[in-house]
């Protein structure tokens, strides 16, 4: 009986399983293979000659690989921190708002919703413009002001900025979710000891939404390593690499210069980072089950 349970339960995983393999590992070992090639993406793979670990020596001591690495920490540390600040300050301002709230939650979500192309373009024509948008109206009131997105020095918190105006909404909304399957005799009880907003969010709804920071820190992590789009759609890693992450420059191997072995090699690195995320999420939901 047992046994037939068990079969049962296989074959509703296999065709997951079936999927996962087809999508995810079986492009995963080709891109282990090609890092250790000299291949185009061009040629046909009858031409492609392994090279070694040369890919990985030249990657590795090529200077826009470290500036992209760094960049993506900087990245990660900013997404980890201003827009996560800013979701839980607003979801916290809504949880008591019953009959607005489902408004509120419409408005913030338009931004994520919208195509990243459709975001990108209104920020650069409408705010970072230096001749027709809000830049360019701060210089004919006589202010110095030029586009962000063209300097060295603000380039990178200028397309961080625009990233965090499409994404905070999203996790104010999951935050507020989270917050909401509080014990209403939780907030009650601790109203009656007189305690404080900040102590109520702090003893009360904190311990409740630990296991929500946790996956949504484990999450952006991940996503702050792979961030491509508005990256790409506003300065394409400029100028002169200010903005490059390893998902661009990746790109950028792959389709500008043909170089695909070298732009496995750091598509390797920046999954691996994903990987390390999600055995840290798995180690510590573990840990929490267990105690």
């Amino acid at each position: 009986m047992k046994r037939k349970k068990r079969s049962k339960a296989y074959l509703l995983v296999w065709p997951a399983l079936l999927l996962s393999i087809v999508l995810i590992m079986v492009p995963g070992l080709l891109t282990i293979v090609v890092s250790f090639t000299d291949w185009n993406g061009v040629a046909s793979l009858n031409d492609l000659n392994f090279v070694g670990l040369q890919n990985f020596q030249e990657v590795f001591s090529n200077k826009v690989f470290w500036k992209s690495f760094y960049n993506n920490l900087e990245w990660t540390a900013i997404y980890l921190t201003i827009p996560v600040a800013i979701s839980v300050f607003v979801a916290a301002l809504l949880i008591n708002r019953k009959h607005t709230r489902s408004l509120y939650q419409v408005l913030f979500l338009i931004p994520y919703v919208l195509a990243p192309a459709v975001n990108a373009m209104l920020w650069k024509s409408i705010i970072f413009n230096p001749s027709a948008g809000m830049v360019g109206w701060l210089r004919k009131m006589g202010y110095a002001a030029s586009s962000p997105l063209g300097s060295m020095d603000s380039a990178l918190f200028a397309v961080a900025a625009v990233d965090i105006w499409h994404y905070w909404g999203y996790l104010a909304i999951v935050y507020l979710a989270s917050m909401r399957q509080t014990p209403d005799d939780q907030i009650e009880v601790a109203r009656v000891m007189g305690c404080n907003a900040l102590q109520v969010f702090r003893y009360v709804y904190y311990p409740n939404m630990r296991a929500t920071f946790r996956l949504m820190f484990i999450m952006i992590m991940i996503t702050s390593f792979l961030t491509f789009d508005y990256v790409w759609l506003l300065t394409s890693g400029g100028p002169a690499h200010a903005t490059e992450m390893l998902s661009t420059y990746a790109y950028s191997l792959a389709y500008s210069t043909y170089q695909t072995g070298k732009a496995a090699v750091v598509s390797l690195f920046a999954g691996g980072f994903g990987m390390i995320a999600s055995c840290f999420y798995t180690a510590l939901s573990r840990k929490e089950e267990a105690d």
